[in-house]
Order: structure tokens, then C-alpha cells, then sequence
């Protein structure tokens, strides 16, 4: 599988560091017996060849090895390397650039992926089914096989990437080619309804979304949560959680940060994307995931609600108040992602206001907290009570502000009370006044001070600014005093 490596001159090739001489070895790490070692060959793959979704003439020239990897149905973690040569190959690029060499590369190899997509291992066939209809530029075969393929895979997760290959098959030939896109959006429109499972009728559904909306159905809202709770049903009895286990790389820290249901976030998320414009919709899809039984739908729902409503700015009331809901929660995973996405919203997550401050006022613990190098900061309740502008925050951040420890993030959100935060003027004074002028972080400290005095148009802190002014070492910009203070 190798054949011909020694022969590429590999030192005169680039990648994102500079020479290629190590891709060789990168390369050869991706057949090791050594789950670490793949690992770590895989980091390299796609920190340097195809570093940040780029490629360069050193991506071009791994393309053979790769493919002749992927067909070695005694290796592992096949799926990845093509997950790898997927990736590479779908990025845009000039027509006679890099890109374009690599797509004409794989194209004329695309052979390989109709073999791969009925591969013994499940994962090389779920990430073979979109490089078909990538790379086989021939779409009557590329339907035929992802039809033959539909009729005899039992893997539920080969399916649903068997669904998205139809969806991106049907955009993708949607222009010039009418027949062979209307018998896609058919088997979508089938794969949609009964007898198949709720994970697969939700991938059809969000596939036909995406390119023939006449075909959902009139109850698209209600069918899709109804769905969404069968399919959860369905997992929590057959569910085997990842442990957090694994080497310790950056492809198995991404894996561990990742949602316990990645697949169920991708299924709401192409749903929600291809609904676009239709916000009554997506409102009110999102309420039936932040309503559902099950805490992983909920979470899915809270991560995904922070990028819909600020795209919305309307109609999010009743989503923030159920993001609000989710503060009592005893799953820790739920807690935590709504203080995050509140925080986020600044303004919009006022309707969420009543839970967190409840929570501020019946856990000071949370008001505070300490980050890895114990620099303190506002505790995220806190922190989205007052950037939500509730006025409610203004005597606790007084509470605050009068103990031994104050965080230094705590003047950023004194802008976000406007006037209600007035009372807490002496006491900001008296924190600027104390900021150490040799410390290592003054500007830290001092500027977001400066930047709520100045909010609050506080008249009586020029002393405390002019010796700040006065006082402030070389390595600090001065003009940060005088902007934050005027």
C-alpha cells in the first residue's frame, strides 16, 4: 500500500509548516497496530496536509496512499482515513489550483468508493456513501448503487448517511438533471414514512427540506418531534455511551467534547437549516426539543437555540423561557449548556431572568468562580442576569463587589444595566482606586472598571483615572483609560 512512497520527493513538497518530508511518516503512522499512534498520524494529517479544510501540492500526492489504505479491509480505523479523503476532496478551490487536482485525483479513482460503500465495516460504508456521490460522476450509477444499497443495509447509522448521500445527490443534479433528482427525492419521500425507524424518517425528512419541500408533510413540526421522542425511546434502551476514553490527542479530545448524541444534534440541525426562513417552524420545532423527555434532546436543543435566535431576533420568547427551565435541571451537562447559551444572549435572554435569579439568590456559590489559573470571574448566572439587563442583579454584583474577592470580568457587564446600576458607582470607584499600577494585569483589572464608569457616566472617578493615567506602565496603552473614561 505504499508502493512508490520513497520514490516521491516529498522534502521539495509543502504542507502548512513548510516541507512535506514528514509525511511519509504521517502515512505510515495511519497503518499502525497502535490505536495512539493513528491517532497521532491523523492529528498530523489534518493539522499540516489538510490543515484548517486547506490543501496543497503535499495533500495531492498523499491522495494514492490514502485511498490504497482505505481499501485494506485489515486495517483500522479505515473510516477516518475516509472521512480524510471526503474532506479533502469537497473543498472549493481555483480551477486550475491544488483543489482542483485533488478532486480530478479522486474522481478518477471514485471506483474505490463504490467498492468501500459496501465494505464489511459499517463506519468505511457510512463515510464511502457521500464520496460517491462526490467523486462517481456518473449519476444513473451513483442512484442505482445507493438504491441497492438502501434495500440491504441494517446498519441504522449506514442509513442515515445513506439519506444524506440522496439529499446531496438531489441538489447537487437538481439543475440539469430532472428525472434522475425526482426518483432521489421518491426514495427520500419513502425513506420518510413507515415501516423505517424514527431516526431514519427524520434524516428523509430533513434531506426532502433541503430540496423538495412539496414533498413534507402538512404536520412537518409535529411529525419531527413525534419522531425525535420515539427515536430517543429507542436509544435510551439501546444506548452504550461513549466513556470519555482514548488516546489523549486532539482527534480524541474532539470525539470527547462532542454531544453524547452527535447523531441526534446533526438530525435537528439539517432540519432546522434547510427550514431557513420558516421561523413559526423552527420555533416551534425547537420548543419540541426543549420540551422533550429526554435530558439529550433537551441539551441538543439549548446548544442549538444560542446561533437560532439571535438569527431569528423575533419570536423567542417561549424558547428562552424553556432554556431558562433547563437552570433546575440535575443533569450537570443541561445545567451548564443554559448558563452558557443565557450568557450569549446578553438582552435576548431576558425572558429567562425569574430562574436565574432565583438561582443567584439561593446558590452564591455559582456568583463567583475560579478558572484554571484561579483568576476569578463572574459566575455564569450572574453573568446572564446582568447582561440580560434585569435590574434584579444589581444589588447582588454589590454583594459582590464589596467581598475579598472581585472578578475582573465584572465591569463588562455593568454597561448592560444601563441606568439601574448607578448605586454601584462609589464601589467600582473604590475597586479602580485600589488597582496595583506595577501589577502584571492592570489593564485587565482596571480598563473593564473604566469601561463601566464610564458607562454610568460617573463624573467623580476622574481622580482615579488620572492616576491611573499617570501611573500606568509603558506596556499599557494609555488611549484604553482615556477612551474607556471619556
Amino acid at each position: 500500500m505504499f508502493r512508490g512512497i520513497d520514490e516521491v520527493d516529498w522534502a521539495s513538497l509543502r504542507h502548512a509548516y513548510g516541507s512535506a518530508e514528514d509525511v511519509p511518516g504521517l502515512l505510515r503512522g495511519l497503518a499502525s497496530a497502535d490505536p495512539a499512534e493513528r491517532q497521532t498520524a491523523l492529528d498530523g494529517m489534518y493539522g499540516a496536509v489538510h490543515h484548517e479544510g486547506g490543501v496543497y501540492d503535499s495533500t495531492l500526492a498523499c491522495v494514492p496512499f490514502l485511498l490504497a489504505l482505505a481499501g485494506r479491509a485489515e486495517l483500522r480505523d479505515r473510516a477516518e482515513v475516509v472521512e480524510l479523503l471526503v474532506s479533502i476532496g469537497d473543498i472549493d478551490g481555483a480551477p486550475d489550483g491544488p483543489a482542483a487536482s485533488v478532486r480530478d485525483a479522486l474522481r478518477a479513482r471514485a471506483e474505490v468508493f463504490e467498492q468501500l460503500v459496501g465494505d464489511v465495516d459499517p463506519g468505511v460504508r457510512r463515510a464511502a456513501a457521500g464520496a460517491l456521490v462526490r467523486f462517481l460522476g456518473r449519476p444513473a450509477r451513483v442512484l442505482a448503487v445507493l438504491r441497492e444499497r438502501i434495500a440491504v443495509e441494517r446498519d441504522d447509522r449506514v442509513l442515515l448517511a445513506l439519506a444524506e448521500s440522496l439529499g446531496l445527490f438531489a441538489r447537487r443534479y437538481r439543475p440539469n438533471d430532472a428525472a434522475h433528482t425526482a426518483e432521489a427525492v421518491r426514495l427520500l419521500a419513502e425513506l420518510s414514512g413507515p415501516p423505517h425507524g424514527p431516526g431514519l424518517r427524520l434524516a428523509a425528512l430533513g434531506q426532502l427540506a433541503g430540496c423538495a419541500q412539496d414533498r413534507l408533510p402538512a404536520d412537518l413540526v409535529p411529525t419531527a418531534v413525534r419522531l425525535l421522542r420515539a427515536r430517543s425511546e429507542q436509544r435510551g434502551r439501546a444506548a452504550h455511551p461513549y466513556d470519555g476514553s482514548g488516546p489523549d490527542t486532539l482527534a480524541g479530545r474532539l470525539r470527547r467534547l462532542r454531544p453524547s448524541d452527535e447523531e441526534g444534534s446533526r438530525l435537528l440541525r439539517t432540519l432546522h437549516s434547510a427550514l431557513g426562513s420558516r421561523v413559526p417552524d423552527r420555533v416551534a420545532l425547537l420548543c419540541g426539543q426543549l420540551t422533550s423527555p429526554d435530558p439529550l434532546d433537551r441539551c441538543n436543543g439549548v446548544w442549538m437555540s444560542a446561533g437560532l435566535i439571535r438569527e431569528w431576533r423575533t419570536g423567542h420568547a417561549e424558547p428562552v423561557v424553556l432554556i431558562g427551565n433547563q437552570l433546575g435541571a440535575e443533569e450537570a451537562r443541561l445545567h451548564d449548556a443554559a448558563v452558557a447559551v443565557l450568557v450569549e444572549l446578553l438582552a435576548l435572554a431576558a425572558p429567562a431572568a425569574d430562574p436565574l435569579h432565583a438561582l443567584v439568590t439561593y446558590r452564591p456559590e455559582l456568583r463567583i468562580r475560579h478558572g484554571e489559573l484561579g483568576a476569578p470571574a463572574l459566575g455564569g448566572p450572574l453573568k446572564a442576569l446582568a447582561g440580560a439587563g434585569d435590574a434584579r442583579a444589581v444589588p447582588v454584583l454589590a454583594e459582590v463587589l464589596a467581598g475579598p474577592v472581585v472578578p475582573n470580568d465584572l465591569g463588562l457587564v455593568i454597561p448592560h444595566l444601563g441606568g439601574a446600576a448607578l448605586p454601584l458607582a462609589p464601589a467600582l470607584r473604590r475597586r479602580l482606586a485600589r488597582v496595583p499600577l506595577d501589577a502584571s494585569d492592570v489593564r485587565e483589572r482596571a480598563v473593564p472598571l473604566l469601561s463601566a464608569l464610564a458607562a454610568l457616566g460617573d463624573i467623580e472617578s476622574i481622580p482615579a483615572v488620572l492616576r491611573l493615567l499617570r501611573g500606568m506602565p509603558d506596556g499599557v496603552r494609555q488611549r484604553d483609560a482615556v477612551t474607556a473614561a471619556a
